[in-house]
C-alpha cells in the first residue's frame, strides 16, 4: 500500500514538475503586454470600467487562442488610446509594437497592423520610419483615408509641406471627418492662415462626438489657435467648454493655467498645471511650471522643475536614451537645457543638431537650432536658420518674436523690430519672458 502511494505522489510531482518546466520555459515573445491601471481622477470615470472591461476581453481571447490577430489589433487600438489618456506613451507603445510585429510576422501585408505601426512610429516620432511604412500600406489599399494622414504627418513632420498638403487633401476627399479637418486646420497654421485653421478646427469639433477625447482634443487645438491670434477671451471659454463637455481633462485645465499666465495670475496658474501634472504623464506641464515658479519668485522649484522636464525625457540616461525610451526626444530636450544652467548650452545645440539632422527642413526644428544658436551667440548662423524657420510664412507669435530677436543680433535692426511688433499685433500676451527681453528694442523704436 505504501508503495502503491508512492508511486502516486511521484507521479504527482512529475506532472507538477513537467507543467513547470512548460510554464518557465514559454518562449517571451510569447507573451502579451498587458494594460497599466490608470491612476487619480481619469481612474474613476465610466470610460475607463469600460475600456479596462473591454481590454480584459481581448487578453482573453489571445490567451485563448494566440493567432488571433483581430483581436491584437483590436487591442492596439485601444493601447494606442489609453496612450493619449494617460500619458504613458512610452509603455503603449513599445507594448503595441510588440503586438504589432506578431500579426506582421505571420501576416505581413496585414493593411491595419501595417497602418497602425506608422501611427506608432508617429508617436515615437520616428517619422522617416513612418513615411516608410506607411507608404507599403498605401500600396495595398490606396483607398483608405486615415492612411493618407499617416502619410500627411510623416511628410510634414520632415518639413515636405507640399506632399503634407496632398496627403491632407486625398484624405479629406475620401472621408471628410474630425481627423481630416484637424490636418487641414495643422496646415493653415503653418502657411500663416489663422481664420482658415479656426474655420477648419471647428468643422473638426462639430464632427465629433461631445466628451470624447479626440472630440476635445480638437477643441484643445481651437483653444490654441485663439490664444495666438489674441483672443484669450475666446480661448479660455474654449477651455472651459472642454471642461464641461469632459469633466478633469488635464489639457484644458493647463489651458486654463496658460490664460492665467498669459493675464498675470501666476500664483493661479501654478493652481492650474500642479493639478494636470499629477493626472497623467505630460513632460510639457512641467516644463510651464519651471517658467511660471520663476516668474513667482520662486526660483527653487523652478530650478527643481527645469531638471525634471530634462529627466522625464530621457536626458540624463546617455546617448543610448533615446533607443531605451522608445522616443525621439531631442527637440524637447533642446528647449528644456536652456532652462537648466548656462553651462548647458552646449547640451542644448548637440540635441538640436541632433533633431536638424533628422528633419532638416522642418520649420520647427529649424527655429529649435536657430534659438539655440541664438543663445550661444552665434548670429549669423541663427539666422541663416531662422530665415528658413519662416519660409512658410506661419503668424505663430513665439516665432516671429525670435525671429526679430535674432535679426537684431545679426544686424538686421529694422527687419528685426518689424518682425517683433508683428508678433505682438498678432498676440498681445504671448510668452511674458520672451517680450521682456524684446521690450528694449520696442522701446527705442
Amino acid at each position: 500500500m505504501l508503495k502503491k502511494y508512492g508511486y502516486i505522489i511521484l507521479i504527482g510531482f512529475t506532472a507538477v514538475f513537467f507543467v513547470l518546466i512548460l510554464v518557465f520555459s514559454k518562449d517571451p515573445a510569447d507573451k502579451i503586454p498587458g494594460f497599466k491601471d490608470r491612476i487619480g481622477n481619469i481612474s474613476t470615470t465610466s470610460e475607463w470600467l469600460n475600456s479596462k472591461k473591454a481590454m480584459q476581453g481581448l487578453l482573453d481571447n489571445i490567451a485563448k487562442n494566440p493567432k488571433d490577430y483581430k483581436s491584437m489589433l483590436t487591442l492596439v487600438e485601444d493601447y494606442i488610446q489609453e496612450a493619449r489618456v494617460t500619458g504613458e506613451y512610452a509603455y503603449y507603445d513599445k507594448a503595441s509594437l510588440e503586438l504589432l510585429d506578431k500579426v506582421l510576422k505571420n501576416e505581413p501585408r496585414n493593411f491595419d497592423a501595417l497602418t497602425l505601426k506608422a501611427l506608432i512610429y508617429l508617436s515615437q516620432h520616428h517619422f522617416s520610419d513612418a513615411l516608410v511604412v506607411g507608404k507599403e500600406a498605401q500600396a495595398i489599399n490606396p483607398y483608405n483615408a486615415f492612411i493618407y494622414g499617416i502619410l500627411d504627418d510623416a511628410n510634414l513632420e520632415l518639413g515636405r509641406y507640399d506632399s503634407a498638403v496632398k496627403m491632407a487633401d486625398k484624405m479629406t476627399s475620401i472621408r471628410p471627418d474630425l481627423r481630416s479637418y484637424a490636418r487641414i486646420s495643422y496646415l493653415r497654421e503653418i502657411y500663416g492662415d489663422i481664420p482658415g485653421a479656426i474655420s477648419a478646427i471647428k468643422l473638426a469639433v462639430s464632427s465629433g462626438y461631445p466628451g470624447l477625447e479626440q472630440t476635445e482634443w480638437a477643441r484643445m487645438i481651437l483653444g490654441h489657435l485663439y490664444e495666438i491670434d489674441g483672443k484669450i477671451d475666446s480661448a479660455q471659454l474654449t477651455y472651459q467648454k472642454a471642461l464641461a463637455e469632459r469633466p478633469d481633462y488635464p489639457f484644458a485645465i493647463a489651458g486654463l493655467g496658460r490664460i492665467e499666465k498669459e493675464k498675470g495670475n501666476y500664483a493661479e496658474a501654478i493652481k492650474y498645471f500642479e493639478k494636470a501634472k499629477d493626472m497623467i504623464v505630460e513632460y510639457s506641464f512641467k516644463d510651464e511650471l519651471t517658467d511660471l515658479y520663476r516668474l513667482n519668485n520662486e526660483p527653487s522649484k523652478g530650478d527643481k522643475s527645469a531638471v525634471d522636464v530634462v529627466d522625464e525625457l530621457g536626458g540624463n540616461l546617455g546617448d543610448e536614451s533615446q533607443s531605451i525610451h522608445g522616443h525621439y526626444a531631442d527637440k524637447e530636450l533642446a528647449y528644456a537645457y536652456l532652462k537648466t544652467n548656462p553651462a548647458d548650452l552646449d547640451k542644448a545645440l548637440k540635441h538640436a543638431l541632433i533633431e536638424y539632422d533628422r528633419r532638416p527642413d522642418n520649420i520647427d526644428v529649424c527655429e529649435a537650432v536657430a534659438w539655440v544658436r541664438y543663445k550661444r551667440g552665434d548670429y549669423a548662423q541663427a539666422d541663416t536658420l531662422i530665415n528658413k524657420a519662416l519660409r512658410t510664412h506661419s503668424r505663430n507669435p513665439i516665432l516671429l518674436c525670435q525671429a526679430g530677436l535674432i535679426k537684431v543680433k545679426a544686424g538686421e535692426a529694422a527687419n528685426g523690430v518689424a518682425l517683433i511688433k508683428s508678433a505682438i499685433q498678432q498676440d498681445p500676451y504671448f510668452d511674458i519672458n520672451l517680450r521682456k527681453e524684446a521690450a528694449p528694442y520696442i522701446s527705442a523704436n
